[in-house]
């Protein structure tokens, strides 16, 4: 039985509802999505930043992409090149959600207020957790970026470096998926073939996949949009507008024509 908490009962129904519709092999292949997403995260709760490029791109594999997997399981569904779009797809959301977090993560904790209506020290510090082989190039130092905000030297450049990264991943995933929608091979080999759950038996009807999946590869959408939003502001992440009419269209436009 599972621990008396909320979540973790209704993971535990979850579960056992999807082994009695889809087999024991499936409920296995979430469990193993979930606990690498559990671990990877419990790795990285002290808020410290990413030694590499590289480095972040693992952590977005291991939560981002990893989330996509364990979607696709529950459906379920098992394919390479719908994992491998999955993978780049994910990459990319999670290089952003780094980008996004920097305003907020990078501005001094708030006071607290106690009972008695006095202030109380600030309950977290600030942060910075892009990549530092990226800060170490375009001369960037946490304490000025504290201190000054968008202001702080070499900020703009490194936000330019690693939105770069993420939008390559996302190049790539409408490359691949033009590719597969006219019948040809994907391009370029999936890396993470043949590691984990990423074990694929038989030939497969990828049109019909891509189809069936194409809501969990939405996730594309609103991460272009990002980017986009970033590039419209000359790469100040803390002048970066969100929301509006147009993502939802977008969205809308994208699963109509199941384009990314």
């Amino acid at each position: 039985m599972p621990p008396r908490e909320p979540i973790c009962i209704l993971l535990h129904q979850a579960l056992q509802g999807l082994e009695a519709r889809a087999g024991s092999p499936t409920k296995k292949s979430i469990k193993f999505w979930l606990s690498r997403l559990v671990k990877t995260r419990e790795k990285h709760m002290d808020g410290r930043p990413y030694p590499s490029l590289a480095a972040l791109e693992d952590y977005a594999e291991n939560t981002y992409s990893t989330m996509m997997y364990t979607t696709l399981a529950s459906m379920p569904l098992r394919s390479m090149h719908i994992d491998h779009l999955a993978s780049h797809i994910g990459k990319a959301c999670g290089i952003i959600a780094v980008l996004r977090g920097v305003p907020v993560l990078a501005a001094p904790g708030r006071p607290v207020k106690t009972p008695t209506g006095a202030d109380a020290p600030p309950t977290r510090e600030p942060s910075l957790l892009l990549p530092l082989d990226i800060m170490a190039e375009e001369g960037v130092k946490e304490e000025e970026v504290f201190r000054q905000g968008p202001n702080a030297p070499g900020l703009q450049d490194a936000v330019f470096k690693v939105a770069t990264r993420a939008n390559d991943h996302l190049i790539t995933a409408r490359e691949m998926l033009k590719r597969l929608k006219a019948g040809e091979d994907p391009g370029h080999e999936f890396e993470h073939e043949g590691e984990a759950e990423h074990v694929y038996l038989g030939e497969s009807d990828t049109a019909k996949e891509i189809r069936q999946s194409f809501g969990v590869l939405l996730e594309a959408v609103p991460a272009a949009h990002y980017l986009e939003n970033l590039e419209k502001a000359n790469f100040d992440a803390f002048a970066v507008k969100s929301g509006g009419w147009r993502l939802p269209w977008r969205i809308w436009q994208s699963l109509s024509s199941e384009r990314l």
